[in-house]
């Protein structure tokens, strides 16, 4: 299978097509290889527009989702991301100048991605997903749903911090952007998404008596 074609051919037909038009994000989608970043046995299956396994309950998410996600986040070449259960996004990040951890909590994902992701000069950190590694991030993004979004989250940003993820409480899933302001988190909704809730994010069951 000729990679490098599929690249192309991807942005061509998910990304441009969904009013993705920041040239960085098309430049770095056509570079990094998305193969990479799922099941060997599934890689022929990495420039489809399904959710791809990576390991256990984990999916690479569609490129276009991710692409949608990156324009949101209007991230710039020297600012530092915080990549929570996002490997693929936290190499494209890294292939547009930005300074990147990508943290997961299941040693499993790094088994796959782990390699792809040194290449492409990104951290990486083993940590439950509610507990930021580091602070003073200037972006962090999850390729992962949530059903709300962890205070721990915004409380790892630096003012002007930009925290873009999709909240999932039903069948469909939205994506939004999260701003650190003097007032607090500011947000606003960005677009449809659906991708699967982190299963250690959910809320633990309440039980009435």
């Amino acid at each position: 299978m000729d990679f490098t074609a599929e690249r192309k051919a991807m942005v061509d037909s998910q990304v441009r097509v969904n009013d993705v038009t920041d040239r960085a994000i098309h430049l770095a989608m056509m570079a990094v290889p998305r193969e990479k970043f799922c099941a060997p046995d599934r890689a022929f299956a990495a420039y489809s527009e399904e959710s791809v396994m990576i390991a256990g309950e984990r999916r690479l998410m569609p490129a276009r989702d991710v692409a949608r996600r990156l324009q949101a986040a209007d991230a710039r070449e020297g600012e530092k991301a915080l990549a929570i259960a996002a490997p693929y996004a936290a190499a494209l990040l890294a292939r547009m100048g930005v300074s990147v951890t990508a943290q997961e909590s299941d040693e499993a994902v790094f088994a796959v991605v782990g390699e792809a992701l040194s290449e492409a000069g990104v951290t990486t950190v083993v940590a439950p997903l509610a507990q930021p590694s580091g602070e003073g991030w200037d972006l962090i993004i999850s390729e992962g749903g949530v059903e709300s979004l962890p205070e721990s989250w915004g409380a790892a940003l630096r003012p002007g911090g930009r925290i873009v993820v999709v909240e999932r409480r039903g069948a469909i899933g939205k994506a939004a952007l999260y701003v650190q302001t003097r007032e607090g988190l500011s947000r606003r909704e960005l677009f449809d998404s659906s991708p699967a809730v982190l299963a250690e994010l959910k809320p633990a069951p309440t039980f009435a008596l």
